[in-house]
């Protein structure tokens, strides 16, 4: 009897099973630390304990993305373990800071099915919830994954595809309660730039970029304990190329878009994303933002809607003629970031 685990494939999902995922994870200053080292991350909130304490927070937590990837990285084994591609994700909500010495562990719940027509593979919904030591929820949100089939005979399950929300509305936006802006230092935030600075329709260059290396991609897959085959066997491609992991490109981005957003200091909600095209070890990843929408959530504070775009290409290109990504777009993301009003 085989005591190891090959990872699930499609027709092992039943609509409204609940996953609970190993392996509960301590986040530390290390995680910190090394997040810094791999992406140019300068957001002044999660920077600086005397800068956080200004805003009314404990300290510094954690980044939100940091957040994200060890909630994602506990999912892998049971999700995407044998997946062709990470397709989207939606109604993403940051629901409580976390800071070093917090445990996290992650629960999933099967929302959708859908088999391909092809036969050979199916999408899976799920709606993924980070909890932390006190089992109360840090992190949810939305993701599908498209899923190879062990066996392509087996029937195909009744299709049942979520509805899911467009944006995360600003009354479901959790505001930490002890965050101000009230003391806001903008010098040492590093922009002037408060909300009210930005217009809808905006384009912001974010001019810098960074070209990916195998050894750091490698190492930030690792960092969150993800185990996809497609990140880390270059047998398992055809043309023997490892898949750079799309969260890899998301922090990547993030940090970049400082140069412009530096005052957008907390993400607070993914409305939603795609990894639109493949990135691989050699890509130089450069990043443009829109601004979709702007609205008060508290005296002092706003939300702005920002679409952040990774690209190879040049600020302001997304989509070809016949409405699909262009070639040179790698990422698409949709999300609210909070920043003084």
């Amino acid at each position: 009897m085989t005591k190891t685990n090959a990872g699930r494939f499609f027709e092992d999902y039943t609509l409204g099973e609940v996953i609970r995922h190993a392996v509960p994870r301590t986040l530390a200053e290390g995680e910190r630390a090394l997040y810094h080292a791999l992406y140019p991350q300068r957001f002044a909130l999660q920077s600086s304990d005397a800068f956080a304490l200004t805003c009314g927070m404990d300290g510094a937590p954690l980044d939100d993305l940091i957040v994200f990837h060890t909630v994602f990285g506990k999912t892998v084994p049971d999700v995407s373990l044998n997946a062709v591609a990470n397709l989207g994700y939606a109604e993403g909500r940051f629901l409580k800071p976390v800071y070093a010495g917090d445990t996290l562990r992650s629960e999933s719940e099967v929302i959708g099915l859908k088999q391909n027509s092809n036969g050979k593979s199916g999408v899976v919904w799920v709606r993924t919830t980070g909890f932390d030591q006190m089992d109360e929820p840090v992190l949810s949100y939305v993701r599908w994954v498209m899923v190879r089939k062990r066996d392509q005979a087996q029937a195909a399950p009744e299709a049942v595809i979520p509805t899911l929300e467009e944006v995360v509305s600003i009354d479901d936006l959790a505001v930490p309660e002890d965050l101000t802006f009230e003391h806001y230092d903008f010098d040492l935030a590093g922009e002037r730039h408060r909300a009210a600075d930005y217009r809808i329709g905006e384009i912001i260059d974010h001019v810098d970029g960074t070209t990916i290396e195998e050894a750091e991609h490698m190492l930030a897959t690792r960092l969150w304990q993800n185990t996809a085959k497609v990140h880390f066997d270059a047998t398992h491609r055809e043309d023997g190329k490892r898949l750079i992991y799309g969260g890899h490109v998301i922090s990547l981005a993030r940090a970049l878009s400082f140069n412009g957003l530096a005052n957008a200091q907390m993400i607070i909600a993914i409305n939603g994303g795609a990894h639109a095209n493949p990135c691989f070890a050699g890509d130089t990843v450069r990043a443009w933002s829109e601004v979709l929408d702007v609205a008060q959530v508290r005296p002092g504070i706003a939300a702005l809607r920002l679409r952040l775009v990774a690209t190879r290409g040049a600020a302001g290109a997304l989509r070809g003629e016949d409405g699909k990504y262009l070639p040179d777009v790698l990422l698409d993301l949709d999300y609210w970031a909070l920043m003084p009003a």
